[in-house]
């Protein structure tokens, strides 16, 4: 069973500071925090300004008394299979392929020991592969918990190492769509650029010269708006928010991206002209607009080509909706 601690943040707003929405504040002013987990957060009512529970919009104000509860879960000695919906798109006897919603983290780990696909495929199936041990049982490869889409998960240890083998060699077909901000200056491209973790929050990454890993991403505009534009992308390789961090280094950045930009304004001098409407367009969507389409492999036992495609989530299809209605 887990334990769980607390740790607890006192700051007093001090003469001078501007205006500025306290998520905002915390995350800028906290290390190791992003703005998404601030606003969970005090979501749930772990911040007090003045004793008082208050919204993530909140003006903080010279003289505030903040304090912050964060609490802290240790490992649990086990895991607990949950019942949680699954989107199932395949599944046999070796494999699940799962289209995987956004919000959902793929396996257990520092902050999330309940709620993962993990939790839901243990409920789902009593044979998932250990090859990574029981917090990834099954689990072949990783999206995003924001990011939502195909994944493929392996029943058994043989299977999974064949399928393993297949992304370690780039064999496998995977694409993705995206939102995105601007236009393009061609039709189509490829971003070829080391990644490597953030020296000021070890939880994200960025593009570096000098360290982390190769990271190669193919791009293709499959439609244009106003100020953004819808792209399909496939992955040479397969690093840690590698789209995510790629677009945001051509300044691209995927519309509505919490950690890499994309919420805030990016096009030139439009600010003045498009600050509603993006506003507007936000409300449509919580998390960044990138989706895991389609994924191909080769079957670990009848050796067929499998190709699997899905369609865009709700919240994406609002979103590109709305674009098209506004350029008409």
């Amino acid at each position: 069973m887990a334990i769980v601690t607390e740790k607890i943040i006192k700051l007093v707003i001090t003469d001078g500071q501007r205006k500025q929405r306290v998520d905002a504040y915390l995350a800028n002013c906290l290390e190791n925090t992003t703005r998404s987990r601030v606003q969970k957060l005090i979501k749930h009512n772990f911040l007090t300004v003045n004793n008082k529970v208050v919204k993530a919009n909140y003006q903080i104000e010279p003289g505030d008394e903040l304090i912050l509860t964060i609490p802290i879960s240790s490992r649990p000695d086990k895991i607990e299979p949950e019942n949680i919906p699954l989107n199932i798109v395949y599944e046999d006897e070796y494999l699940i392929v799962v289209n995987k919603s956004a919000g959902m983290v793929v396996h257990p780990s520092y902050g999330n020991y309940t709620g993962t696909l993990v939790h839901a495929l243990l409920y789902h199936s009593q044979k998932l592969s250990k090859f990574n041990g029981d917090y990834r049982a099954g689990i072949v490869h990783r999206i995003d918990k924001d990011t939502s889409g195909l994944l493929v998960v392996a029943k058994t240890e043989e299977v999974h190492a064949y399928i393993a083998k297949q992304f370690a060699a780039h064999t496998t077909e995977r694409e993705y769509w995206a939102v995105c901000w601007g236009k393009f200056k061609e039709p189509k491209g490829e971003i070829l650029a080391n990644i490597a973790r953030s020296k000021k929050d070890r939880k994200i990454f960025s593009v570096s010269t000098t360290e982390g890993k190769s990271a190669h991403t193919f791009y293709e505009v499959i439609e244009e708006y106003d100020f953004l534009s819808l792209i399909k992308l496939n992955l040479k390789t397969g690093r840690t928010h590698q789209i995510r961090v790629h677009l945001a280094h051509i300044k691209h950045n995927i519309f509505g991206d919490h950690t890499y930009g994309g919420r805030r304004v990016n096009y030139g001098n439009e600010l003045p002209k498009i600050k509603a409407r993006v506003n507007n367009l936000l409300k449509l969507i919580d998390r960044q607009a990138l989706h895991a389409k389609t994924l191909g492999f080769i079957h670990p036992v009848t050796k067929e080509k499998m190709v699997f495609n899905s369609d865009l989530p709700e919240d994406m299809q609002n979103l590109i909706s709305e674009l098209k209605r506004e350029d008409n």
